[in-house]
């Protein structure tokens, strides 16, 4: 019988106690990913606790709570991918619904930096919030989600697209990777707002947590699903997981997880993976750090705008400026119109 889940928690306190000395044990704490393999099992994977970062981003545009939450789950599922490139470049994450959320966007630049933003009416999340009716599928609607790697210039992109027709991102996410990835993943992600006390008294702070874990047995074999009924394109096709017993464990694993255990930080990353894996032994690699930092800058804007005509330049000018906001930062950067004359 496994031993009791609860029984490598530690209070706050103790962990604020708790300094690791050379030689320790340490743990990565939060905006940390935390890489992992479980042995026994062939299945890799990374997991992470998103803290002080995804507040800042959050807080930065005061989304409504249920905005929030949307962004919150799309930033931890675009640090869980982005942080498994091995190249420079950027995993950009984006859905186009016609909900009253109908615009995500997360991008993540290699080796660590994630800028997000969501786009939504504000009279149809009112109404919905006021109906008690703020459900991902429901805020969301019908639409696709599309996942981009991006090398940079001289490179072709590659893009996956997934439909968004009531489902969840994680449910979506499943979805990308048994079309386009071809890898048995499963993954879960958590968002919550939590109190924290400080000298000013107790206030609100993001948290969002994630796991994700592939099985990659040396033996391809391993990871082939049964055939399925009715040949290609026949809607009643239903995906099958692979009969492999270690797979079928990872998935019973998995789902024992508690949504709170995701982003609570008195667990961590590492004591969740030991957690669950323990009796199979689990390897646990080292941070990867993620911040918060927006790649816009004043030349980059200066070199869109320089691309201009005339008449553009005109119609971009108010109150004697130029004046654009990045809409991920939101810094705001200006210019005078005559900068851009001698270009024309």
């Amino acid at each position: 019988m496994a031993a009791p889940r609860s029984f490598v928690m530690l209070e706050t306190h103790q962990l604020a106690e708790h300094q690791p000395k050379l030689g320790e044990f340490g743990y990565a704490g939060d905006d940390h990913v935390v890489p992992f393999e479980v042995g026994p099992l062939d299945v890799r994977g990374r997991t992470v606790q998103l803290g002080p970062m995804l507040d800042a981003i959050l807080s930065r545009h005061d989304y409504p709570e249920p905005v929030a939450r949307l962004l919150a789950g799309a930033c931890v599922l675009t640090v869980l991918l982005g942080t498994s490139l091995k190249f420079q470049g950027k995993f950009i994450l984006q859905t186009r619904t016609d909900g009253p959320v109908d615009m995500l966007v997360a991008d993540f630049s290699t080796p660590h930096a994630l800028r997000a933003y969501a786009r939504f009416d504000a009279d149809r999340l009112e109404a919905l919030t006021a109906a008690g009716e703020t459900s991902q599928q429901t805020l969301l609607g019908n639409g696709v989600l599309a996942l981009t790697i991006d090398q940079g210039a001289h490179t072709q992109r590659y893009q996956g697209i997934v439909q968004l027709d009531g489902e969840t991102l994680e449910e979506a996410a499943r979805t990308y990777f048994r079309q386009s990835e071809q890898i048995p993943t499963d993954l879960r992600l958590s968002v919550a707002k939590l109190l924290t006390p400080g000298a000013g008294g107790a206030r609100e702070q993001w948290r969002a947590g994630g796991i994700l874990a592939q099985f990659l047995p040396q033996s391809p074999e391993r990871m082939r699903v049964p055939d399925l009924p009715g040949g290609d394109g026949d809607p009643r096709e239903e995906i099958h997981d692979p009969a492999d017993n270690s797979w079928q464990e990872l998935l019973a694993l998995l789902g024992t997880i508690e949504p709170t255990e995701l982003i609570d930080p008195t667990i961590g990353a590492e004591r969740l993976l030991y957690r669950l894996f323990h009796e199979h032994g689990v390897r646990v690699f080292g941070g990867v750090p993620v911040a918060d930092q927006c790649s816009c800058s004043r030349e980059k804007i200066r070199g869109i705008l320089e691309g201009f005509s005339a008449e553009e330049i005109s119609d971009s000018t108010e109150d004697g400026g130029i004046h654009v906001a990045c809409e991920f930062c939101s810094k705001q950067y200006d210019f005078d119109p005559a900068e851009f004359a001698a270009a024309q």
